[in-house]
């Protein structure tokens, strides 16, 4: 099996449906798919077709407003979350993108914020970041309520070199794409370490500085391994599974690919889709498996 190339949407602009430095993609229960469009300072909303819907934000410090806002996330019930890099803060929308709350102390200390670049909700709606310039993960309420933090700076396990996103399976095990270790880490949602893998390279299983992490309903693992401009795929403990895409602008081909997530589940096999976004290529592109009948 493989995927391969559906439909893209996306231009370099900022009018409604053309981005600036698009970081952060996700899906809600009907498949809408929200972007956070990070030289825009905005979250653009689209059907899952690329038809865009809604748009909110712009720059500053105000509710609603953003400064570089690197990743989004939505919880089952719908509602929004934002890192709001810049910021160092949480913003948390309705679907529709009204505001409800924020959480946004610039620091160390537990509960505050150093450049957040990644966040990820748990099927209990538990809030989960990481931290560019933190080099840790915190865990919330879905009211910016702290429960714990784990992780520090370095390459030992359970440290972190300026993590980008973050995802979180069924079970609440917890990814981080570890960046400038070129690995990505599996915790419990306790902190508790599990397992790593990666190593600096262009070799399956290894890394160039990889930002996006997504998983399936399947637990298994999808990376967007930055600057090799590729996708792989692995299983919930980090077996290579399969890759795809070259460095380039066509269909099928990525530069600098720095966000990804995925709808399956409630779907067929053949309905799953990837949704990758491009900061360079300032577009969002959408894949399908692909199977492969050997002769």
């Amino acid at each position: 099996m493989t995927y391969e190339f559906v439909f893209k949407w996306g231009t370099h602009g900022n009018a409604f449906g053309e981005f600036q430095d698009p970081r952060g993609v996700a899906l809600d229960s009907s498949g809408n798919v929200f972007v956070a469009d990070r030289g825009n300072n905005r979250i653009q909303k689209f059907k899952k077709d690329g038809t865009f819907l809604h748009s909110w934000g712009t720059d500053g410090q105000g509710n609603g407003q953003f400064k570089g806002p690197f990743a989004v996330a939505v919880e089952l019930s719908g509602n929004v979350y934002v890192a709001d890099g810049a910021n160092n803060r949480i913003q948390k929308f309705r679907n529709d993108g009204t505001f409800i709350r924020t959480w946004d102390h610039l620091g160390n200390e537990n509960g505050n914020f150093s450049e957040p670049e990644g966040v990820a909700v748990d099927s209990n709606a538990n809030v989960y970041t990481s931290e560019y310039a933190g080099d840790r993960v915190q865990k919330f309420k879905d009211d910016g309520t702290f429960i714990r933090t784990w992780g520090k700076h370095g390459s030992a396990n359970g440290e972190f070199i300026q993590p980008s996103h973050v995802a979180v399976n069924s079970f609440s095990d917890v990814y981080v794409a570890d960046t400038i270790n070129n690995r990505i880490q599996k915790f419990e949602d306790n902190g508790t370490f599990i397992t790593a893998w990666g190593s600096l390279g262009s070799g399956d299983g290894q890394f160039n500085q990889p930002e996006g992490v997504a998983v399936d309903s399947s637990s298994n693992v999808f990376v967007a391994d930055t600057f090799n401009h590729r996708i792989q795929k692995f299983t919930q403990d980090g077996n290579f599974l399969e890759k795809w895409g070259t460095e380039g602008s066509g269909d099928g081909e990525f530069n600098q690919p720095q966000a990804i997530v995925i709808k399956s589940g409630q779907v067929t096999f053949q309905e799953e889709r990837v949704y990758v976004a491009e900061g360079i290529n300032s577009r969002i592109q959408v894949f399908k498996p692909k199977i492969i009948i050997q002769p």
